[in-house]
């Protein structure tokens, strides 16, 4: 298989899980996946990403004080999140919402069962790790420009590995939270965390894969 062929497969093979087993990882194994993620390229080669990863137990913790703290607190992320999804934006998205609606059995309408899946965010969908990927706050927006690089390399480098993962806005939206947890300095900005194990296969959530679109909406060309 040549590289291109191998990198093709992993593309296609790669899913955001949203149902793990609880089985931990070996250490080894997420740091040879972070130093591969490691080698993207970045603006002056400033390499503003940096991850900080829950044990098994520290997840459990982590997802007990997160619960408690969703009684209390709104939601504050460092980076502002999108004001509104319009046309084909709001569109992917509809249809990503009710792939998996589909896929676990909630119904149009039924507004306990959609919250139910909702808050499977906050419980890292039974991950037994998760990544928080903090930039340097200093750089702006192309330091966050350079995270979604290192991003997009951790997940292809874990599903290289027969590792599950899922980049998840939705728990940074507590980064008041998250900084206090995990002592993050003001100056390191976080973008997302990452759900990462094993995945359940026989789970319905994972029976679905989102669509791409056609490559006339991704590329023109001119001359």
């Amino acid at each position: 298989m040549s590289d291109a062929e191998a990198l093709s497969r992993i593309l296609a093979a790669r899913y955001s899980c949203r149902a793990f087993r609880p089985d931990p990882l070996p250490m080894a194994l997420i740091e040879e996946i972070v130093a591969e993620a490691r080698k993207v390229p970045s603006w002056c080669n400033a390499q503003p990403w940096q991850l900080v990863v829950t044990s098994a137990p520290e997840t459990d913790r982590l997802r007990s004080e997160l619960a408690q703290e969703m009684t209390r607190a709104s939601h504050t992320p460092d980076i502002p999140f999108p004001e509104r999804y319009s046309g084909i934006y709001k569109a992917r998205r509809s249809t990503c919402g009710w792939q998996l609606y589909d896929a676990v059995g909630v119904e149009k309408g039924d507004r306990d069962g959609s919250h139910r899946q909702m808050m499977e965010n906050f419980r890292f969908f039974g991950a037994p790790h998760v990544a928080v990927l903090t930039s340097a706050a200093e750089l702006g927006p192309y330091g966050l420009v350079d995270c979604g690089g290192f991003l997009s390399a951790l997940t292809l480098a874990a599903a290289a590995r027969g590792v599950a993962t899922i980049p998840q806005a939705a728990l940074a939206s507590h980064a008041p939270f998250l900084h206090r947890f995990f002592e993050l300095p003001q100056e390191r900005t976080v973008v997302c965390v990452v759900s990462l194990g094993r995945a359940d296969e026989a789970h319905p959530a994972n029976s679905f894969r989102t669509e791409r679109a056609e490559m006339g909406e991704v590329l023109r060309w001119q001359g």
